[in-house]
């Protein structure tokens, strides 16, 4: 399984897990569960009535272990503990909230890919981090709904509990504000009535979704929209030829206004508890129009009833108790060559256009970044983990690792960062950065969209990354690459069954 699960117990005998089987819920408040899994066994949710079939119960019941993840919630379901009994015809899933049910059942079909049997056992489960989630970006390359929830179905498959949507960029805007509506006139976007189907799609499986509105930077679509909102002007220092788009101006009247009204629409249709304001890579925002603009969005978000959420540059706009700020970067992980030489052997950032002076000016930029964690810490804030390093899964695929009939495919997939292979993904350690538990919000891989052409590459690039961000944030310490390779080995018989494209990593004898 991933997550390795907190401890398992040998039982005798074996489970034949090639055959039908049927779910049973014995509560009421567990049918919606049982309603999710049954499509994904064998002859679905009428398998069973002959002799020879297996029956999966779900129970609420009391278990071992009791709750204890670090960070935040992202709803407010707090115990996800449970117990999975494997038996030779029967497969036992106990817990004493729905939520918890709702992970067993995704242990379940995980174990029922290990064909054609799998030894009986008794599993005791709950999660290291409390915040586990996954961003993607349909700012930058739209998602159509049902896409979205195959993507909600894969996180749920790992046990993550949060789809955070990107839903703003210079690229485009993808939430529909009626009181806005050139934002989204004659591009694809999400309807006020598709937004919320989405959200009862992942509140089913216990997924809460985070809306992001991006500002004061990545602004661009808002400003192809509204030409009259008021920016912010070009910074002396950085080159001509760069792009530059230009941050919102949060002292101009009608900006103002602007932020105040997206904000207000999006909580208004957002049913979680959190919302996203962005206020990263604000090119060209000085201190005081930065800090008013991150004030501003906050101040906007907690009038209509919800908790701000920004990116760790947030910080330097102040932080205290209760904020959240979402750790991505500093200047080491950006990994930006200071010579010509050093850039000459990076055929990644000359691929993408970069010159020194401009690694020199985003060096420059990034300078601050190196303050923000211990920033958000001191002012007593919580830090989502989200490091550029290991947590982004736009890196390209280190071209050692792809096989020959994806080496095409592979080689346009991905930012420009240093490509690596899936077991430096798998090294991640949340405890890496010395955080004590009462700092940490919690875990989510990022998937921004740049060089985007359709599904299959949103799959190819978070499989088969995305279960070891998945293991990292909820089993409590991290495997060995030998086992956790091994147990990675087996998914890809589920990602067969959905459909889903995966790179097929030499380093991992797939079945």
């Amino acid at each position: 399984m991933i997550p390795a699960p907190v401890r398992q117990v040998a039982a005798e005998g074996v489970c034949r897990t090639d055959r039908p089987w049927q779910v049973r819920a014995d509560d009421p408040s567990l049918d919606a569960t049982a309603q999710v899994l049954a499509p994904h066994l064998r002859g679905g949710a009428g398998a069973g009535a002959g002799a020879g079939a297996g029956e999966i119960v779900l129970a609420l019941g009391d278990v071992p272990l009791k709750p204890a993840a670090i960070g935040v919630q992202p709803s407010g379901d707090t115990d996800e503990c449970y117990r999975l009994t494997v038996e030779p015809d029967r497969i036992t899933c106990t817990a004493r909230t729905p939520q918890g049910i709702a992970r067993a059942a995704a242990g379940v079909l995980q174990i029922l890919a290990e064909t054609p049997e799998t030894p009986c056992r008794v599993i005791d489960d709950g999660p290291r981090h409390a915040w586990r989630g996954l961003m993607v970006d349909p700012a930058r390359h739209f998602i159509a709904p049902d896409d979205l929830r195959r993507l909600i179905d894969l996180a749920a498959l790992y046990k993550l509990n949060v789809l955070h949507l990107h839903l703003t960029d210079n690229e485009g805007w993808r939430l529909h504000i009626a009181t806005r509506p050139a934002l989204t006139a004659g591009t694809p976007h999400y309807s006020a009535a598709e937004y919320a189907a989405l959200q009862e799609y992942a509140a089913a499986r216990h997924v809460t979704v985070v809306p992001e509105i991006d500002l004061p930077g990545h602004s661009a679509a808002a400003l192809r929209a509204h030409p009259g909102l008021g920016t912010l002007p070009r910074p002396s220092w950085y080159p001509a030829d760069a792009p530059f788009p230009a941050p919102l101006d949060p002292h101009d009247p009608h900006t103002r206004a602007f932020i105040v009204d997206v904000l207000a629409e999006t909580a208004r249709l957002t049913s979680g508890p959190f919302v996203h304001f962005g206020g990263d890579e604000a090119l060209g925002a000085d201190e005081a129009s930065f800090t008013e603009a991150v004030r501003l969005a906050r101040e906007a978000l907690r009038v209509a009833g919800k908790r701000p959420i920004g990116w760790q540059e947030s910080s330097r706009a102040g932080i205290g108790p209760g904020d959240l700020a979402q750790f991505w970067v500093d200047v080491p992980m950006m990994d930006l060559p200071q010579t010509e030489e050093e850039l000459d052997a990076r055929p990644d950032l000359l691929a993408a256009g970069h010159t020194l002076a401009r690694t020199k000016a985003l060096t420059r930029f990034f300078a601050p970044t190196d303050g923000d964690l211990d920033r958000i810490v001191r002012g007593g804030g919580r830090v989502l983990l989200s490091p550029q390093s290991h947590l982004y899964l736009d890196r390209p695929y280190d071209p050692s690792v792809v096989p020959a009939d994806q080496a095409e495919f592979a080689a346009r997939l991905g930012f420009a960062y240093r490509p690596r292979d899936v077991r430096y993904a798998a090294s991640w350690d949340p405890s890496a950065y010395g955080l004590a538990p009462d700092r940490i919000a919690g875990v989510e891989a990022t998937l921004f969209a740049e060089r985007f052409q359709g599904f299959d590459d949103h799959t190819a690039l978070l499989l088969p990354r995305l279960p070891g961000v998945a293991e990292a944030a909820w089993s409590p310490s991290p495997p060995s690459w030998e086992d956790y390779r091994d147990r990675l080995a087996v998914q890809s018989v589920l990602w067969r069954e959905r459909g889903l494209t995966a790179l097929r990593s030499t380093e991992i004898d797939w079945r």
